[in-house]
Order: structure tokens, then sequence, then C-alpha cells
């Protein structure tokens, strides 16, 4: 997709899809049509998201939690932090049904609705209204996604003593990563953990680049 398309929007969200070469079946584009527009109803109440154009919600939010859920194995348990209004987690739900999806957010009144569209839509998701870290202490999950949640330095800091509770973190990052691994190596958070570059793709705009990074425990801890 150019710069030029990326301004401007879209007829349907199959166009705006196609123009991103991302290829849904029929009955999942209808449903993450219904999706964005009870995110966008619920928007005008309660600040959920800035995308509110089919341009920008396919090409930021659609983009990032499709990249996502490509390197998530097989029916893996996933758990998307700081979840806001659903993103990535409730797409993540929608492009790959047999994932077992769970949504975690600490602020009460964007957990109580994603939950109201969980139902709305009947996705077969958890909603869990509260921090990731107190979430963790009672459940285990094989995957942790987060998307614009905090710098890695703190994420990092915040889930260090809950490893034991999920596999691997998918974080999605801008240009700024090299600067936050660097201050995440300086706090002395990186120890015991393995960072890898797992996927890079071109956004639109002045965003120009986003990755997705893999953290696991060291292969020697």
């Amino acid at each position: 997709m150019s710069d030029e398309d990326s301004t401007a929007d879209f007829a349907t969200l199959a166009d705006a899809l196609a123009a991103h070469d991302i290829a849904l079946e029929p009955a999942q584009v209808d449903l993450l049509d219904q999706y964005r527009a009870v995110l966008w109803r619920w928007n005008e109440q309660i600040n959920l998201t800035r995308h509110t154009t089919l341009a920008k919600f396919v090409g930021r939010d659609v983009v990032d939690s499709v990249q996502l859920a490509n390197l998530v194995a097989q029916r893996r348990r996933v758990l998307d932090i700081g979840s806001g209004g659903g993103v990535p987690g409730l797409v993540i739900a929608i492009v790959r049904p047999d994932l077992r999806v769970a949504v975690c957010e600490s602020t009460q009144k964007k957990a109580k609705v994603l939950q109201l569209i969980v139902d709305e839509l009947s996705l077969p998701v958890e909603v869990f209204g509260c921090r990731a870290e107190e979430l963790l202490e009672m459940r285990t999950f094989d995957a942790i996604v987060a998307r614009a949640v905090a710098p890695l330095a703190k994420l990092l800091t915040w889930l260090a003593p809950h490893w034991g509770a999920f596999d691997e973190l998918l974080l999605v990052k801008g240009r700024s990563w090299v600067e936050e691994r660097g201050e995440a190596r300086h706090r002395g958070v990186m120890k015991g953990l393995d960072l890898r570059k797992a996927a890079t793709y071109a956004m639109p705009g002045p965003a120009g680049e986003s990755v997705i990074l893999r953290v696991t425990k060291s292969d020697d801890e």
C-alpha cells in the first residue's frame, strides 16, 4: 500500500483488507466488521481507539493483530495484556479461531466494555478486569501478546516474577525498539532472557515500520 492510499478511506472493510493483502474467510470478514462497528459505537462513550476510519483500523489494528497471529502455533493459549478496546486480542480471536484467547485490562470501565463486546459478538474469549501480574498468579498461558502497553524495560520488570506462567512474549514495537532494548539491558531486566526480532513489516504514514519482538527464557538458564 502506498502512503497516498494509506491516507484515503475505503468503502468497505473487504476493500481495506484487500489493499493490505489480508485474506480471510467471508464469515471472518463479517465478524471483524461487526467488531469494528461495535468498537466504534462504544468509542463514542469511552476512549477506546483513535483509529476510526477503515484505513486506520485495518492498516494499524488489523495488520498488527494478523502479524501477531501468524507467529502463534496452533491451539495455543494466548493472553492479550492491556487490551484496551480489544486490539490485538479480539482481532486475533477472530482471525485465528483455533487459539484460546483471553484479554486482560486493568481499567475497569474498559474491561466492562470488553466483556460487553465479547458477549454481543459471541466470541469465545475470556475477559479479565485486573492487572496481568495478578492474573498470572492464578493462570498459565502459552503466549502473551501486547501492543502499546509500556516500554520494554517496564514491561519486563512487571513480568519478571511470572515467567513460570507463560512461555513466550510477543510485542509489537515501532522504530524505537532498539533504544528500548538498550534501556532494558542497562536496567538489567534482560538477564536470563532471549530477545529476537520475529517479524518486520511496513506501516502506513509516519510510523514507517513495525517489528514484533519475541522474548523467551534463555536456554542456558
